[in-house]
């Protein structure tokens, strides 16, 4: 069992809010976290499975339901299965502030971020806030005792990542993604082919870091463009990829104006591109563009709520792996090296200028910190991590 630092994140919410929408791909631990939770609430807490038609056919009057435990924590799983809830909800909701209630919060659990921040937003605005658990993270894998490299090569999701051996963990991401593909994409009414969104998912996981080149894709494809912009809202929906979209508030420049797309979990990446182990990573050319991904979806996990992530790239040349705005006015700069001896590219010097970044730095693959000229830091990840963490939380 590997402890999540959202778990607190989520506590200290349902304290200050009457709801929180937790967010995450299938599989990646939402529900053993919920279920923790509702232990830490003892009979205070109560867990319903919308899966489950047993659990389904206790909310066929909700409001009842929901009235006779309106002192509890109601934990509701999967609750794509009945959007129609969120209306209820919010009676719910008004109802127990009407009385002065101090429990009978609500953790919601949902695999698709759009429509359920949406309908959720609608229906509960004021009163929900949403967060999103990713999967297994750096700084948690190696606090008890993980090796990084085992976490870059299987990726986050638990069962890939604890399995007992490299076939094992590779067996179960190919399962993972035939039936994300087969079972899960259609049960939230997409209406596109396995094979289409696989031959796509599988296009992406080849340019991996790459800016988007829509109309190559749907070459490929032999589809429209508006049909992959369509796949790609889907799969960035489902959290299963990000679209990292450039930083453009230089008006003087001559910007790269696509947005850059990775597939987030490096275990999936290596699982579509048929990456056995960590050596054919290392020998194949994806390594560093995965290496780069990696760090990415770690660095901005650990950013405080509300730092907005995004790249830099002009014309010329000029170049940032990822920027993180903490305001319109704050930003920081981060070159990402798969390297654990990184040099220094005039391009990143000139990019941090371009965007006046406060702070500077190259994230690389070595066990050492040691400064650049340029009052530019290079910083292991780990550590990287943590300054991210922690710097900016002090100085918002």
């Amino acid at each position: 069992m590997i402890t999540r630092d959202l778990a607190a994140l989520i506590q200290r919410r349902l304290s200050q809010m009457p709801s929180v929408v937790l967010l995450g791909p299938r599989q990646v631990g939402k529900t053993t976290l919920a279920r923790e939770i509702a232990d830490n609430h003892g009979d205070q807490a109560l867990y319903l499975d919308l899966e489950s038609p047993a659990d389904r056919n206790r909310l066929s009057d909700p409001e009842a339901y929901l009235s006779a435990h309106a002192d509890k924590l109601v934990i509701l799983d999967e609750i794509h299965r009945a959007p129609e809830i969120f209306a209820v909800l919010r009676g719910q909701i008004d109802a127990r502030r009407r009385q002065g209630r101090e429990g009978g919060h609500f953790l919601i659990l949902g695999s698709a971020a759009i429509d359920l921040m949406r309908q959720s937003s609608e229906s509960l605005a004021g009163r929900v806030v949403h967060l999103e658990l990713p999967p297994v993270q750096p700084q948690e894998f190696s606090r008890q005792g993980g090796d990084v490299d085992l976490l870059w090569e299987r990726g986050g999701f638990p069962s890939s990542l604890l399995a007992a051996d490299a076939e094992a963990s590779l067996v179960w991401r190919q399962a993972f993604i035939r039936s994300y593909l087969e079972r899960d994409i259609p049960q939230f009414g997409v209406r596109v082919p396995a094979q289409t969104l696989e031959r796509f998912w599988t296009m992406l996981a080849h340019s991996q870091g790459a800016t988007l080149n829509a109309q190559r894709l749907a070459k490929s494809l032999d589809a429209n463009w508006h049909s992959v912009m369509h796949y790609l809202d889907l799969m960035c929906d489902l959290l299963l990829v990000r679209r990292l979209a450039p930083w453009a508030r230089n008006q003087g420049k001559r910007l790269v104006k696509s947005p850059k797309t990775y597939v987030r979990d490096s275990g999936l990446l290596h699982a579509l591109l048929g990456l056995h182990e960590l050596n054919d990573v290392l020998g194949h050319p994806i390594a560093g563009a995965s290496w780069e991904g990696f760090a990415i979806e770690a660095l901005i996990a650990a950013a405080p709520m509300g730092v907005q992530p995004y790249f830099y790239r002009t014309h010329a040349g000029a170049e940032i792996d990822l920027v993180l705005e903490l305001t319109p006015e704050r930003r920081w700069a981060i070159e990402i090296k798969k390297s654990s001896a990184p040099s220094l590219g005039k391009g990143f010097t000139v990019a941090a200028n371009d965007i006046q970044a406060e702070r500077r730095m190259i994230v690389h693959k070595g066990d050492h910190a040691f400064p650049l000229r340029g009052g530019i830091e290079a910083l292991p990840l780990l550590e990287a991590i943590d300054a991210v963490k922690t710097s900016m939380e002090r100085t918002r």
